[in-house]
C-alpha cells in the first residue's frame, strides 16, 4: 500500500476538523470524505454567502460549522488547518490541547509525495523563481507539477504521482509555519518584512521561513540569497549553495553573465522579463536545477519564458502609454524592484490594505524613480509621508495626488499619462481592503486599462 493511500486509511472513524473552506482545502474534503471519514468543515463565511461548491461538499456528507462562532465548540481528532489562520488562534490552541492532531493539507502532501520536492519560499520573486524551475525542468523533459502557493492543489493529485516526476512547491510562511518536513531541494529567494498584521513580529515571519529547510536532511540542498542580510545568515543541515547578484556565490553576476561554478551559463540579455529582480529569479533556478537541466535548456527557457501574470506584466500600449500590471506587489520591497525595472521615471499607482509593515525604505525610490504618484487606500497616507519625508523629496519633480480608492487613482493616472509614459500599477500594498486578493485586483486593473 503507497504512502498516500495508507494515510488517509489511517484517519477512517477519526472526526476530522478542516478549518477553512478555501480553494485549496475544498479538494482535501472531498478526499477525505471518499475515504469515509468523518469531516466537518469550518469556515467563517455565513451560510448565506457560501458557494455552490462549498453546499456540493455538504451534500456529499461534509458537515458544515459557518458563520460568526464557526470555531466554537468544534472537537476534532485531527485538524487541517487553513494557511491563513494563525497556528496560535485560540481554538486552534484548545483543540490541540484536548489532544487533537494539527496539520494541513501541504504537510500530509510533503509526508506522501512519491516523487522529489523543489520548494520555494521568500518575501519577493518566490512565485516567478517556482515558475523558473517548473518550465526549465519540463523543457527538459521531466513530469513536473507545479503548486502550493499557487497553481492547483497538489494532494488530490499524489495518487498520478511516479517516483520520476518532479513536484515544483511555493510555500508561504503562512503554510511553512507549523510545517515539520522539509523538501529535498529548498530555496528561499530573499526576506524582507511581511505579513506583520498576521505574524506577531518580524522574528515569528523569519522563523516560519526557516522551516523550509530546517528539518533537510545531510544529502539535500538548500539555495540562498547571500546579497540579503538575513538569508546570507541562514545554516542548513545539508548542502548549502548561494547566489549573488552583487556578492560572491555559486551562482554569480559577471560581466553581464550568469555563472555557476565560474562557468557561463545565461547571458542576461537573453531574459526576457524587465528587472534586475528577475536577474536574481533566475539565479536562484539555476542553482536548484543544477545537475538536473542542461544549460541549452536554462538558455532556451530564458528566451521564450515571457513572465506570470501580475508581475509587471505589460497589459496594453495606448496613445504611446504603457500600462503595466504588477498586482502582486503587495509589500515596499516588491514595488521596488518594479520601479527599478525601468529606465525613465514612471508614473505610480500605489496604496491598499495595511498589513502594519514600514514604508520608510520606499520613499527615497519613489523620489528617484517616479514623477507622479496616485494613491487609493489604507496605506495611501504612509506612502505618501516616506516619500516627503526623505530628504531627496521635491515637489516640483515629484506630484502626489490623494485619490481615495484604487479605481479613482487608475483613472487619474491614465488621465495624466502622455505618449512616452509608464504607468506603473504596483500598490506596495496587499489587496484585501477592495478585493478578495491581488489577482481579483490585478484582473480590475486591466479590466479598466483595456477599457480607456
Amino acid at each position: 500500500m503507497v504512502a498516500f493511500e495508507r494515510y488517509f486509511n489511517s484517519l477512517r472513524g477519526k472526526r476530522i476538523a478542516v478549518l477553512g473552506l478555501g480553494v485549496s482545502n475544498r479538494p482535501l474534503v472531498r478526499l477525505l470524505l471518499e475515504f469515509g471519514c468523518d469531516v466537518t468543515g469550518c469556515d467563517r463565511t455565513p451560510r448565506e454567502k457560501l458557494d455552490a461548491e462549498v453546499l456540493e461538499l455538504e451534500k456529499s456528507g461534509c458537515k458544515l460549522r459557518v458563520g460568526d462562532g464557526y470555531l466554537d465548540g468544534v472537537e476534532a481528532d485531527v485538524l487541517f488547518r487553513t494557511p491563513g489562520m494563525h497556528p496560535g488562534n485560540p481554538a486552534i490552541v484548545a483543540l490541540k490541547e484536548r489532544g487533537a492532531e494539527v496539520t494541513s493539507e501541504m504537510e500530509v502532501f510533503f509526508g506522501v509525495c512519491p516523487c522529489p520536492i523543489i520548494a520555494v519560499t521568500g518575501s519577493d520573486g518566490k512565485t516567478t523563481t517556482t515558475t523558473l524551475i517548473s518550465e526549465m525542468l519540463k523543457a527538459a523533459g521531466k513530469r513536473v507539477w507545479l503548486g502550493g502557493n499557487i497553481g492547483t492543489p497538489l494532494l488530490p493529485l499524489t495518487r498520478q504521482m511516479e517516483k520520476t516526476d518532479f513536484a515544483v512547491v511555493e510555500l508561504s510562511s503562512f503554510q511553512l509555519m507549523d510545517m515539520t518536513r522539509s523538501p529535498a531541494r529548498a530555496v528561499v529567494t530573499n526576506l524582507a518584512p511581511n505579513h506583520l498584521d498576521i505574524h506577531k513580529d518580524m522574528d515569528e515571519y523569519v522563523e516560519a521561513k526557516k522551516n523550509i529547510f530546517r528539518y533537510q536532511g545531510a544529502s539535500d540542498l538548500l539555495i540562498l540569497n547571500a546579497d540579503n542580510d538575513i538569508t546570507d545568515g541562514f545554516a542548513g543541515n545539508g548542502v548549502t549553495r548561494k547566489f549573488a547578484r552583487l556578492g560572491k556565490g555559486h551562482v554569480c553576476l559577471d560581466g553581464g553573465f550568469i555563472l555557476r561554478g565560474g562557468e557561463k551559463v545565461l547571458d542576461i540579455k537573453d531574459i526576457l522579463l524587465p528587472g534586475v529582480h528577475n536577474i536574481e529569479n533566475y539565479m536562484a533556478a539555476i542553482a536548484a536545477v543544477e545537475g538536473l537541466v542542461s544549460d541549452e535548456v536554462i538558455r532556451s527557457v530564458a528566451k521564450n519564458f515571457g513572465g506570470v501574470e501580475h508581475r509587471i506584466e505589460l497589459v496594453r500600449i495606448k496613445d504611446g502609454v504603457r500600462f503595466y500590471n504588477d498586482s502582486i506587489a503587495s509589500s515596499p520591497s516588491r514595488t521596488i524592484a518594479g520601479l527599478r525595472s525601468f529606465p525613465e521615471k514612471v508614473i505610480l499607482i500605489a496604496g491598499g490594505y495595511d498589513k502594519h509593515i514600514p514604508y520608510d525604505v520606499l520613499g527615497p525610490e519613489i523620489c528617484q524613480h517616479v514623477k507622479k504618484l496616485f494613491l487609493g487606500g489604507a496605506t495611501g497616507p504612509q506612502i505618501r509621508a516616506a516619500a516627503e519625508n526623505c530628504k531627496e523629496f521635491d515637489p516640483e519633480k515629484l506630484e502626489i495626488v490623494d485619490c481615495g480608492d484604487f479605481e479613482s487613482a487608475v483613472r487619474a493616472a491614465a488621465a495624466a499619462a502622455v505618449s512616452g509614459d509608464v504607468v506603473l500599477m504596483s500598490p506596495a500594498s496587499a489587496a484585501f481592503d477592495q478585493f478578495k486578493n491581488f489577482m481579483v485586483r490585478g484582473e480590475f486593473y486591466k479590466k479598466l486599462v483595456k477599457e480607456l
